[in-house]
């Protein structure tokens, strides 16, 4: 019989690719949308439209009832936990509300598969964050982060998802749950939101070659990221679940880059060669063609605590799992400008 996966979150960027990857592999995928929406509300129907092979399951990480009943009803092979107040920026702005959701919405997935009676037959994989780890030079970050390093989050999302992550190591010690967490370094990709600092760039390198947008603006370019594309990492977390142990993955690849230079590649997708002038918030980014201004600095988006570099080790996940990435740094560049310069393009 085939398999059944339930994933929170499937709307984002993960669940969209995680799903398309299930129902490729035989599954009967449930995805949950947070809310009382109805069939007509347009997101409903845009989910529908896009994913016609996943069953809608309305419920939130909060209602503790509803995720139970759900797990009752559907007693699903594998759930897959990736809703999560996701912005690092954001959970500045609204820390309370990115506890409640991100952590202890962690908490109300595994108590709902517990108190269904299925935490010896679901299988739970919860989605951690390199942001976990906070960038600080406590394990040598240059050589990357494994699942043994200190953590030390610096925002209240990288601590909301600390939480999620040593809840869901407690039920697995506590219950005997096959419960297991992906420490995820960053993923990106044609679906992610445009709040994100990736899509927001691509977007509007998209807009800027279209004539469509005049400037590109910016906080920290020099911050160092450890970048890949979501559609390699989704393929992570089912291998995870498919272990004869449960335990704990770096995904990741290994090299990190600024976001200089995702910008630099980007414009470079389209033609333009983007030269730097100034310096801190007075820099500029100038095409070196017309002389014409593309990028600037803005401070609100600087953050009260910043993450100057992350780096993740995947060694444990190539060996164990047999897993790897197969888009490079400048390939999930270049995926991302395309498909931003065919969307603009298509909205006239």
């Amino acid at each position: 019989m085939a398999k059944t996966a339930f994933i929170t979150g499937v709307a984002g960027q993960d669940g969209g690719h995680l799903a398309k990857l299930l129902h490729e592999k035989g599954y009967v995928v449930y995805g949950m949308l947070r809310g009382q929406l109805e069939a007509s509300h347009p997101r409903y129907s845009q989910l529908k439209q896009e994913m016609p092979y996943v069953k809608i399951v309305m419920a939130d990480l909060l209602d503790l009832s509803a995720l139970a009943r759900a797990m009752q009803e559907i007693k699903p092979d594998e759930v897959y936990n990736l809703a999560a107040i996701s912005h690092v920026g954001y959970s500045f702005r609204d820390p309370v509300l990115t506890a409640d959701i991100t952590g202890k919405g962690v908490l109300n997935m595994l108590e709902a598969i517990r108190l269904a009676g299925l935490e010896k037959t679901t299988r739970f994989y919860q989605a951690s964050t390199s942001e976990m780890f906070g960038g600080l030079d406590y394990n040598r970050p240059e050589e990357g982060y494994t699942e043994e390093a200190r953590f030390h989050p610096r925002s209240p999302y990288g601590v909301a998802k600390l939480y999620g992550h040593w809840i869901t190591k407690n039920y697995r010690e506590s219950y005997g749950m096959f419960a297991t967490s992906g420490i995820l370094f960053n993923h990106e990709g044609e679906r992610r939101g445009p709040e994100f600092v990736t899509r927001k760039i691509s977007k509007a390198v998209a807009r800027i070659k279209l004539g469509k947008q005049d400037v590109l603006e910016l906080g920290n370019l020099d911050s160092k990221r450890d970048w890949g594309y979501a559609g390699d990492y989704v393929e992570g977390m089912w291998r995870m679940l498919q272990q004869d142990e449960p335990g704990d993955f770096v995904l990741a690849t290994g090299e990190t880059h600024t976001i200089r230079e995702f910008v630099e590649l980007a414009f470079k997708e389209t033609g333009i060669e983007i030269t730097w002038q100034g310096k801190d918030v007075d820099e500029l980014g100038i095409d070196k063609a017309t002389g014409k201004t593309l990028v600037k600095i803005n401070p609100e988006f600087f953050r009260p605590a910043e993450v100057d570099i992350l780096l993740g080790d995947p060694t444990k996940a190539e060996t164990v799992l047999g897993w790897k990435r197969e888009v490079d740094f400048p390939g999930l560049v270049k995926l991302m400008v395309e498909y931003d310069l065919g969307f603009e393009a298509g909205r006239g």
